[in-house]
């Protein structure tokens, strides 16, 4: 593949520097969506010219570090499956990209689905739009782009889905040139299964449902505050929070602000300073971890979240998913998708920034305050009060 003619499955680039993280990122992307429908594997060859020689580049642990970002720095959704490793080729050392198909395509680098058509690259048409989300049609699909049946296109939301998530999805110079009808973008997003079908998927009912639990029972986040240290005390507030999952996090996020009573320090210092209780960034990465990853189907149990006097539980039924074991949950970049349409629905709204690193960032924040129970039915976050 090194050596041949350029083709659909193969890109060479003789460096990682300019404007080729941007196109490799882009090859790869076309790479997951394989147009051409070969069902194996595109490689990207950093460090050989066109022609297939080889430059002699110096590959790194780094190098290859930086290159395997590709897959969780959030510009490509859903995250492509790929391997990134060093091979020694025509007595040369070369970094190498190998990227599967993609099970749900179409997949979008910055918004934008690339494809390619032989030894070229560029944006999909409608038409190629159109093969890939049929293409989605017979494949396995994830349970969050699963039809749902006994609803109807007249329970999304069409105004939330063409003024707010189009255009956090959709590149805003697609969308100016877009000639595509309401079916049409709500096939190509995954809100319906399609055009021709248009019945409403879990992803189109989490994110843009007028109703999402009457659909889908379990989909509300409880949330309790209790005056004391255990669910058998005093119950100071509740709240049974519903709506699309944004709602759910704009709203629990209002909650938590509101009981995260803050401490002024001014006798002792010159100039008066307060600290919270606790962190509220690292509870925002927290919840909405628990929303995007949790499972939609096999429980109607919410999302749980109480807080005591003297810590914050945040109970996420599902448990582990994929890769992720209780051994090694909430290790840096371990990380899998019960639900990948969801976490790119989200990112393109603008609630996670980058994938697999919410823990991490919860961790740094709290330190030894936070820890995880974590069991094969549900994940239960549990951050201690700092006073």
């Amino acid at each position: 593949m090194l050596t041949d003619l350029e083709s659909d499955r193969v890109e060479r680039k003789e460096s990682f520097k300019g404007k080729a993280p941007d196109t490799v990122r882009e090859a790869v992307c076309a790479f997951a969506n394989d147009l051409a429908g070969h069902g194996t594997p595109g490689v990207v060859f950093i460090g050989a010219r066109d022609d297939g020689t080889p430059l002699g580049l110096d590959v790194s642990d780094e190098f290859l570090r930086q290159l395997a970002d590709i897959k969780t720095d959030g510009n490509i959704a859903p995250p492509p499956t790929l391997l990134v490793e060093k091979r020694h080729l025509c007595g040369h050392d070369l970094a190498v990209i190998t990227v599967w198909p993609c099970d749900t395509p179409p997949a979008r680098c910055r918004g934008r689905v690339h494809v390619r058509w032989g030894p070229r690259r560029g944006l999909a048409s409608a038409q190629d739009e159109r093969i890939l989300n049929e293409r989605r049609r017979h494949r396995d699909r994830p349970f969050d782009v699963q039809p749902v049946p006994s609803a109807s296109i007249d329970d999304l939301d069409r105004l939330r889905f063409e003024q707010e998530y189009l255009p956090s999805a959709v590149a805003p110079d697609v969308l100016m040139f877009n000639e595509r009808d309401l079916g049409q973008r709500l096939a190509a997003t995954k809100m319906i299964l399609s055009d021709v079908e248009p019945i409403p998927t879990v992803l189109g009912l989490l994110i843009v449902g007028k109703s999402p639990m009457d659909w889908l029972p379990g989909a509300y986040t409880q949330f309790l505050r209790v005056a004391g240290v255990d669910l058998a005390d005093p119950v100071q507030d509740e709240a049974l929070i519903d709506g699309t999952v944004a709602d759910q996090i704009l709203r629990l996020e209002d909650k938590l602000n509101a009981h995260n009573v803050q401490g002024v320090r001014f006798g002792d210092v010159a100039r008066e300073s307060r600290e919270a209780a606790y962190p509220l960034d690292a509870l925002r990465q927290l919840v909405r971890n628990a929303l995007m990853h949790r499972t939609y189907e096999s429980t109607h149990s919410p999302v749980r979240v109480y807080w005591f006097d003297d810590r914050i539980e945040i109970h996420n039924p599902g448990g582990p998913f994929g890769s992720v074991t209780p051994e090694n949950f909430g290790r840096p970049g371990v990380t899998d998708y019960r639900n990948p349409n969801l976490a790119e629905a989200l990112r393109a709204l603008g609630y996670v920034q980058r994938f697999g690193a919410g823990i991490s960032i919860a961790r740094r924040l709290l330190g030894e305050r936070l820890c995880f129970e974590v069991q094969p039915g549900f994940v239960a976050a549990i951050v201690r009060d700092s006073r």
